[in-house]
């Protein structure tokens, strides 16, 4: 393979331009999807719910809440049309929608008090409207430009657009300030001013490649995905290029022709780019088993990069090397990098200390993540933004506005008018509107009974609209979720409850199992790698061991911290942390066990330690500045959190590898060689070999030559 690409260097160069060109024009195609609760598997309660609603009722849940100020009901209702009248909003509902507007202007009306104010209070109008899929960011900018800046708009669809707009730039500003910053560390630790564009070109085209082919999916990538997809596809396979271009300077120091010493470099980086990407690959593809369908959309797309990453190191990057090998002698430099000779003795002295902290903290901080509160939607998004601003100002104004909705089989009127009372009667239910209730306070004629039965009622289920004052997720919101399903399954057998809440109580209880599983498989995977690369039952376990405990660090430090964690940013650092940074545990283990067959112990830790410290530390500080990376630029909460992370988890990564792992090869040094795994050699034993050739030359002397006839 390496023959092939060497002589069709120019070839494949070209082939590469060419598709990476087409690839940043097919960007473009790719959907991006803002919904987390399109994720969620078919036959969740919250999906088969909205599915229903919409097919029964043709219509959705309201997704957004908008205030306007110092308003007559006249003017509000001129509003109201306005509003109705922009494209992808399929329903708003207001005041007249409840009361009879001509009794409410005579004075004349008895309804609630409550319900009034509801819609309408000291002067200002609230309307809630359904803005259709897809359509959010454009609405909302609609709305703004009718209502203005001095009145709101707040909820789940406004939320999506402050996303939208918040994740279309931020993965370009991220790289703006990422790419110095690495040109910088390689600069200082390559021996080229052109080898760290060398490496950039290379990964960059590798990201556009996946970004670009991201279509051939068929489906919609998520937010999550586009947002942190392409730096940790960039951060996490920046090694292998250095592994490729460092092998071949090590190779030209052996001979003057180049094509012999990148043939050779190819050879020697392959197993250990190979590995590398292997280990990174399975931590991805634990995602794949959730079935919160968010894991496989992150998972397949990081897997697909990774692999794109490795065919780019191994066939482009010899090309270009090749092709500007001139240019990379003319722009040589001395060494930047200072000499750590005597760091192997320092971290000697100080293992056992080190060692004993690791220990004492790795349960306690096992226990602590476990108990860490996660967050599964976006409002904490928008929280940060203008969206979160107004939500404030209305539920000032109107309270805090929560909706739910039940669906139940149509024909008792009994049972709705059961199921109605229970719930207004229970904590945090503001209001409850269903056919019943609304009856009898409007004590409505012959036409307003259709009006009412249409709002109400589909050909096969009847609904209820519950108004709750808690947050849309939570302890106390998903207790309350729970105790109106206690309620509704005392008088039905088969219900459905669909909102906001609804979906992220599911989201919950299934990302619960699916942490479990993707850990699980994330560990059994690696365990895997590590032992068909080491041929040792023990080494996988100690390699394990010391990344696992940087990670029960990490999520530890964010409970003893008081904060709550998104579900995206838990397991995507399981899995990252883990697969990415378990390279630096393979290489200085690799190194040790070479520099064991011909050194003591403490002197193999010692060489191992002066003379891969360099690459362990290049390797995790850029991991960790992408991360740091991602924190600082990204005004979503979601990828800042995710960034923070991922910079402390690298670091702490590679804190246990330097100053823990050397005392635990150290002291299982012994078990280390028992636990071998005895692997059948059929090649023959060379001394046999030699006495048997032997053996037959004698033979052969000892007979009689033949005659010439005979020979013939």
């Amino acid at each position: 393979m390496s023959k092939i690409i060497i002589k069709y260097k120019k070839t494949i160069m070209i082939a590469f331009l060419l598709i990476t060109a087409l690839c940043i024009f097919t960007t473009q195609y790719s959907k991006v999807n803002y919904n987390m609760a399109d994720y969620l598997p078919e036959k969740a309660s919250s999906t088969i719910a909205m599915e229903l609603l919409e097919k029964e009722f043709h219509d959705e849940m309201p997704n957004a809440r908008v205030m306007v100020n110092n308003v007559t009901i006249e003017q509000a209702l001129e509003y109201k049309m306005k509003i109705a009248n922009i494209e992808g909003v399929s329903n708003i509902q207001w005041l007249d929608d409840v009361v009879d507007l001509t009794k409410l202007a005579n004075s004349d009306i008895k309804s609630d008090p409550s319900l009034l104010e509801t819609y309408y209070k000291d002067g200002s109008a609230l309307f809630n409207i359904t803005i259709e899929k897809g359509c959010d960011e454009k609405v909302a900018d609609a709305i703004n430009t009718i209502i203005g800046n001095n009145n709101s708009s707040a909820g789940t669809a406004i939320n999506m657009a402050t996303t939208q707009r918040m994740s279309q730039s931020e993965v370009l500003n991220a790289f703006f300030i990422l790419i110095p910053l690495i040109l910088i560390i390689l600069v200082l630790t390559t021996s080229s001013w052109l080898e760290p564009l060398l490496f950039l070109a290379t990964i960059g085209i590798a990201v556009i490649l996946n970004m670009g082919t991201n279509f051939i999916m068929g489906g919609d990538i998520s937010f999550v995905t586009q947002s942190i997809a392409p730096i940790l596809q960039f951060a996490v396979s920046l090694d292998y290029a250095i592994f490729l271009l460092h092998s071949f300077s090590t190779e030209r120091k052996k001979t003057t022709d180049i094509n012999i010493a990148m043939k050779q470099a190819m050879k020697n980086s392959f197993p250990i780019v190979l590995a590398s990407a292997i280990t990174t690959i399975v931590g991805f593809l634990a995602l794949l088993f959730m079935r919160f369908e968010i894991g496989a959309n992150l998972g397949i797309i990081l897997v697909k990069g990774i692999v794109l990453s490795f065919i780019c190191v191994m066939v482009l990057l010899p090309t270009i090397t090749l092709c500007s090998c001139k240019l990379i002698d003319k722009m040589k430099h001395k060494s930047f990098i200072p000499d750590f000779k005597k760091t192997g003795n320092i971290l000697l002295k100080i293992r056992i200390p080190f060692l004993i902290i690791a220990l004492l903290l790795a349960l306690p901080c096992f226990i602590a993540q476990t108990k860490t509160n996660f967050t599964y939607g976006t409002t904490s998004i928008a929280e940060s933004s203008k969206a979160g601003v107004d939500a404030l100002k209305i539920e000032e104004k109107f309270g805090k506005e929560n909706i739910l909705v039940i669906l139940v089989p149509k024909g008792e009127l009994q049972k709705e008018l059961n199921i109605s009372m229970e719930l207004m009667k229970t904590k945090h239910i503001t209001k409850v509107l269903s056919f019943p209730i609304m009856a009898s306070i409007q004590m409505p004629i012959e036409n307003q009974m259709e009006v009412l039965n249409k709002q109400f009622y589909s050909e096969n289920y009847g609904r209820l609209i519950i108004y709750t004052d808690v947050k849309e997720e939570g302890t106390e919101t998903f207790n309350l979720i729970k105790d109106i399903k206690n309620i509704v399954n005392k008088e039905y057998s088969k219900s459905y409850i669909t909102g906001e809440s609804m979906v992220l109580y599911d989201m919950k209880n299934i990302v619960a199992k699916d942490i479990n599983i993707v850990n699980l498989i994330a560990i059994i995977g690696i365990l895997i790698v590590l032992l068909i690369n080491f041929k040792s039952l023990f080494i996988p376990i100690i390699l394990v061991f010391v990344i696992e405990t940087a990670i029960w660090i990490n999520l530890a430090i964010t409970y003893f911290m008081g904060n709550s964690l998104s579900f995206v940013g838990y397991l995507i650092i399981s899995t990252v942390q883990l697969g990415a940074t378990v390279d630096y545990a393979i290489l200085f283990t690799e190194k040790y066990l070479q520099n064991r067959n011909s050194q003591s112990k403490l002197e193999a830790i010692k060489t191992t330690i002066n003379s891969n410290l360099v690459p362990i530390s290049i390797s995790a500080f850029l991991l960790s500045l992408a991360g740091f990376c991602l924190n600082f630029t990204s005004s979503n909460p979601v990828v800042k959190e995710l960034g923070i992370l991922l910079g402390r988890g690298t670091l702490l990564s590679f804190a246990m590898v330097i100053f823990v792992l050397p005392a635990l090869l150290i002291i299982f040094d012994k078990w280390i060689k028992k636990s071998k795994l005895q692997i059948t050699n059929i090649k023959k034993d060379p001394v046999i070999k030699n006495a048997k050739t032997k053996s037959t030359s004698d033979k052969k002397k000892s007979q009689p030559k033949e005659s010439n006839k005979s020979k013939k």
